[in-house]
């Protein structure tokens, strides 16, 4: 059972838009944002993606960390790194961005270990790491805004 005190490090099999992978405990002192999205969700590739490059647009970096997770728990075989690695270029998208690692079931092992329902969906965790908010489906940007 997930506990939001003690919420699970990201589980990625490649990171995009970032040099180096980054981890929950890395980012304390940093509000963190998860974007969880799939390149097959209507809601994600409308309303998610976009949400979370306002967000890093918005807030000042030293401050608050954007993060997309992919994580393809349906269609695995059109949601390569190859076709989100080109997604990332064609819509030019900035923010750090993990592809969820394959857990040898349908669900990934980030989506798995969070226990999400589906996407897109939005984490907040405080500057402690501790997991404060979870939202499924479009969320207003003045509430999250708010939020973070």
């Amino acid at each position: 059972m997930l506990n939001p005190e003690t919420p699970p490090e990201i589980e990625a099999q490649r990171w995009f838009n970032t040099d180096k992978p980054l981890t929950l405990a890395g980012l304390k002192g940093k509000v963190v944002v998860l974007a969880v999205f799939q390149l097959h969700c209507p809601g994600s590739l409308k309303y998610g993606l976009p949400q979370a490059e306002r967000i890093a647009g918005n807030f000042d970096e030293d401050e608050v960390q954007v993060i997309a997770l992919n994580t393809a728990f349906e269609e695995h075989g059109k949601q390569t790194a190859e076709a989100l690695e080109n997604y990332i270029e064609d819509q030019g998208l900035s923010i750090a961005i993990a592809q969820d690692k394959p857990n040898g079931t349908s669900l990934p092992k980030t989506f798995a270990a969070y226990e999400l329902q589906g996407t897109p969906a939005i984490l907040i965790f405080d500057r402690q790491g501790r997991l404060r908010r979870h939202y499924l489906g479009q969320v207003d940007d003045l509430r999250l805004g708010a939020e973070i």
